[in-house]
C-alpha cells in the first residue's frame, strides 16, 4: 500500500441530513472538557488528585492493621465504604480527563492532517474497520469534520475499551468449585469466613468430621479467592485422623502405591509398598529384588532395638549437675528409675541411661524397648515419671526441656549413628556372577570399584554424616509412607552402610547394609489408617503381636533394611553401567501416549 502526505486542503462541514442543503464555510469550534466543571480546571485536577492519593493512603492503613489483627478484608466499615467510594469516583473522573484529553488531540490531527491512500483495497478496509469503531473515527479518516460528540459519553467508554481486552488476553484464574450447600452449612461458612467461628472446633462444634472437612474447604476457598479442585474431599475416613493424625482437614493427597518384589528375606518372601512420585525407584528396587531371590535371599540380623529421649535439667553449679550423672549411672540405683519409669507403660521397659554434661547442664540419654509402638510417646512418658521422682531428690534442678536434643529425633546426628536408636539391622546378601551380569547387567569388580570410590571415598570426602550409601533414603521414605510411618523420622532412619566385597575368589559379591536407627512401629499414628493398615497387612506386620510383643516392629525393620539393600544394589549397577540417565529419560518423564514406552522397550 502506497501512502504519501499531500498538502492540506480546504476542509467542508458536512451537509445537513434534514434540510440537504450545504451548509457555509465555517469555523467549527469544539467543546472543551474544563466547559462542563464548576471551578477551574486546575483547582477540579488538584482536588482529584489529593482525593485519589489521601484515600489510597488511608486504605493502605487500614488493609494493614486488617492483616495484623487476622480480620478479614472483605469485612468492611463505613469509613471504608466511603473511602472506596471516592476513590472509584476519583479514579473516573481522572481516567475521563486523560481520556477526553487523548480523543481531542486525535480529532484536531485529523483537521489539520489528510493522508492520501492510493490502494482502493486498503482504503475500504480502513472504511469498514473504522465504521466499527464509531462514526468519529471513520469520519476523522476520510478527511471529514465531524462536532464531536458530548463529553459524558466519551468519558466513559475511552478508558474502559482497553481493560476489556486486556482481560480477554490474560490467563483466567481457576474457578472455584461451589458445592450445593444446605442453609445451615452457608450460615456455619459465612461464620468461618467472617471470623467468628474458628475453623479448628468445626468438628467438636458439628459432631460430623466430614461435614466439618467439606465446610471448612468451602471456607477457604472464599477467604483465599482460591480453588481447591482437584484436592479430593470424599472417600476418606476423617473420623480415624480426629485428634491422632491431622487437624484441621481440608481433603487428603493421592501417593501412588507401587509393589517391589517378591522379595526373599530370611526364607521368607515379601511384597513390598512403596509409596512414591519418582519414576523408576519402584522398577529399580523390583529389579533388586529379583537379583536377591535368584541368589538364594537376604538375610538379616537385629542389633538393637530401643526408643531414645534425652532431657536437659540445669543446676545453679556444674558441681551438683556432675553429681546427678553419677546417680543416675551408678548401677545401683538403675532398679529404682526404672520402676520409675516402667510404670507409663506395660510395654516400655528401660534399658539404660548415657549422660552428657555441658558446663551446669546436664543430658540425659534414656533408652528402653516400645513393643510394637514406635514409642516416642511412650518413651516421653517413661522420662516425665523419672524427672518427677529425681526433682524429689533433688529439689534445686531445673528441668528445661523434656527434649533437648541429645536423643536425637528427626535431625542427623552421631550419637544415632554410632549408639543406634530404634531398630540397629544389618542385612546382607551373596549375588552370584551370572545374577551380576544378567540381571544388573554389570561385573563384579565394577560394583566394588564404584562402591568404594562413591558410597565410601566420596561420602568422606563430602563429610557425611550417615550417608555412606547410593540412595537408602529414597526406599525408606516411599516405604514409610506406604506404612503410616512418621516420615520426618527419614532423616536418621536412612543412615546406612553400604559394602561392597568380591567373595568365593572374586566370583559373586558379597553386599550388605547396616542402619543403626530405623524408627518404625506397626501401632499408633498413620498406621491406624485404612491404606497404610492394608499395606502392613500385606507384609504381614498389621498391628500389636500379642504372642512376642514388638516382633511385628521388628520384623518391619529388617524389611526395610532388606528393601534398602534391593535399591542400592540395583543403582549401584545402573550407575556402574551408564544406565541412569537412559533409564530416567526412559521411565521417569511424562510420556501422554503409553505405546511409545512400550514400543521402545
Amino acid at each position: 500500500m502506497d501512502v504519501r502526505r499531500r498538502p492540506v486542503k480546504p476542509l467542508y462541514t458536512s451537509k445537513d441530513a434534514s434540510a440537504g442543503e450545504p451548509l457555509k464555510q465555517q469555523e467549527v469550534s469544539s467543546p472543551k472538557a474544563s466547559d462542563a466543571l464548576p471551578l477551574p480546571l486546575y483547582l477540579t485536577n488538584g482536588l482529584f488528585f489529593t482525593m485519589f492519593f489521601s484515600v489510597m493512603y488511608f486504605l493502605l492503613v487500614r488493609w494493614r492493621e486488617k492483616i495484623r489483627n487476622s480480620i478479614p478484608l472483605h469485612v468492611v466499615t463505613l469509613s471504608e465504604l466511603l473511602a472506596m467510594v471516592s476513590l472509584i469516583a476519583s479514579v473516573i473522573y481522572l481516567l475521563g480527563f486523560f481520556g477526553i484529553g487523548f480523543v481531542q488531540s486525535f480529532v484536531s490531527r485529523s483537521n489539520s492532517d489528510s493522508w492520501d491512500i492510493e490502494d482502493e483495497n486498503a482504503e475500504q478496509l480502513i472504511i469498514e474497520e473504522d465504521s466499527r469503531r464509531g462514526p468519529c473515527a471513520a469520519a476523522t479518516t476520510l478527511g471529514c469534520v465531524v462536532p464531536p460528540p458530548p463529553v459524558r459519553k466519551i468519558a466513559p467508554m475511552v478508558p474502559q475499551q482497553p481493560a476489556k481486552v486486556a482481560l480477554s488476553q490474560t490467563e483466567k484464574p481457576a474457578p472455584i468449585i461451589m458445592p450445593a450447600l444446605s442453609e445451615d452449612d452457608e450460615e456455619i461458612i459465612q461464620s468461618v469466613v467472617q471470623g467468628k467461628t474458628p475453623s479448628y472446633s468445626l468438628e467438636s462444634k458439628l459432631g460430623d468430621c466430614m461435614r466439618a472437612a467439606s465446610i471448612r474447604k468451602e471456607a477457604l476457598q472464599r477467604i483465599t479467592g482460591k480453588s481447591l479442585e482437584g484436592l479430593p474431599l470424599e472417600g476418606f475416613d476423617y473420623e480415624s485422623i480426629l485428634g491422632q493424625c491431622c487437624e484441621m482437614p481440608v481433603g487428603y493427597v493421592q501417593i501412588p502405591v507401587g509393589i517391589a518384589g517378591p522379595l526373599l528375606l530370611d526364607g521368607r518372601e515379601y511384597s513390598v509398598p512403596m509409596a512414591t512420585t519418582e519414576g523408576c525407584l519402584v522398577a529399580s528396587t523390583n529389579r533388586g529384588c529379583k537379583a536377591i531371590f535368584v541368589s538364594g535371599g537376604a538375610d538379616s540380623v537385629l542389633l538393637r532395638d530401643g526408643m531414645t529421649r534425652a532431657p536437659v535439667v540445669r543446676f545453679s553449679t556444674a558441681k551438683r549437675a556432675a553429681e546427678l550423672k553419677f546417680f543416675v549411672e551408678d548401677p545401683l540405683n538403675f532398679e529404682t528409675l526404672s520402676l520409675m519409669f516402667n510404670k507409663s507403660s506395660r510395654f516400655a521397659r528401660l534399658q539404660g541411661i548415657q549422660c552428657a554434661i555441658a558446663g551446669k547442664n546436664l543430658y540425659m540419654r534414656f533408652s528402653c524397648s516400645t513393643g510394637d509402638a514406635m514409642g516416642m510417646n511412650m518413651v516421653s512418658k517413661g522420662v516425665q515419671n523419672v524427672l518427677d521422682y529425681l526433682q524429689s531428690e533433688y529439689p534445686d534442678m531445673d528441668v528445661i526441656g523434656i527434649s533437648g536434643n541429645f536423643c536425637s529425633d528427626k535431625k542427623p546426628a552421631a550419637v544415632n549413628w554410632i549408639e543406634g536408636r530404634g531398630k540397629s539391622v544389618v542385612c546382607e546378601a551373596i549375588i552370584k556372577e551370572e545374577v551380576v551380569k544378567k540381571v544388573l547387567k554389570t561385573e563384579v569388580a565394577a560394583l566394588v570399584e564404584l562402591n568404594m570410590l562413591k558410597n565410601l571415598t566420596g561420602s568422606a570426602m563430602a563429610g557425611a554424616l550417615g550417608g555412606f550409601n547410593a540412595h537408602a533414603s529414597n526406599i525408606v521414605s516411599a516405604v514409610y509412607l506406604a506404612t503410616g510411618q512418621d516420615p520426618a523420622q527419614n532423616v536418621e532412619s536412612s543412615h546406612c552402610i553400604t559394602m561392597m566385597e568380591a567373595v568365593n575368589d572374586g566370583k559373586d559379591l558379597h553386599v550388605s547394609v547396616t542402619m543403626p536407627s530405623i524408627e518404625v512401629g506397626t501401632v499408633g499414628g498413620g498406621t491406624q489408617l485404612a491404606s497404610q493398615s492394608a499395606c502392613l497387612n500385606l507384609l504381614g506386620v498389621k498391628g500389636a503381636n500379642r504372642d512376642a510383643p514388638g516382633s511385628n516392629a521388628r520384623l518391619l525393620a529388617t524389611i526395610v533394611a532388606a528393601s534398602v539393600l534391593a535399591g542400592e544394589l540395583s543403582l549401584m549397577s545402573a550407575i556402574s553401567a551408564g544406565q541412569l540417565v537412559k533409564s530416567h529419560m526412559k521411565y521417569n518423564r511424562s510420556i501422554k501416549d503409553i505405546s511409545q514406552v512400550i514400543t521402545s522397550s
